[in-house]
């Protein structure tokens, strides 16, 4: 399997996971994502951040809420990695202002939530 098919495959399963997942559980960390989907090493994350980055320019493109936005870093901030917002920032989701970040995040957050 070419590694675009396999992450488009664990975009989908990280999708329905994150629709599937009781209000309550959310948002869920990357880790938290990668053990309910049983990955293994290496690249765990990894990969889970490809999956994220695909849905959200899925979602952008649609129109949608950023589900990707369910899913934050174990960091304790409650919010996603770095990457997450250089992305939303590239896709034109969120302002280039870093100041403007995590109330963005939040909106978008709550919209997902809903959204789902």
């Amino acid at each position: 399997m070419r590694s675009s098919d396999a992450i488009a495959m664990l975009a989908h399963q990280v999708r329905t996971l994150l629709i599937q997942a009781p209000t309550s559980a959310l948002p869920m960390n990357y880790q938290q994502v990668a053990n309910a989907l049983g990955l293994t090493p290496p690249r765990t994350i990894a990969r889970v951040t490809q999956a994220l980055e695909q849905l959200m320019e899925q979602d952008v493109a649609a129109g949608r809420p950023m589900i990707a936005a369910l899913v934050i870093s174990r960091r304790g901030d409650d919010i996603p990695a770095t990457g997450f917002f250089q992305k939303a920032v590239a896709l034109g989701r969120f302002p280039n202002d870093p100041a403007q970040h995590r109330r963005r995040y939040v909106e978008e957050r709550e919209q997902a939530l809903r959204a789902r």
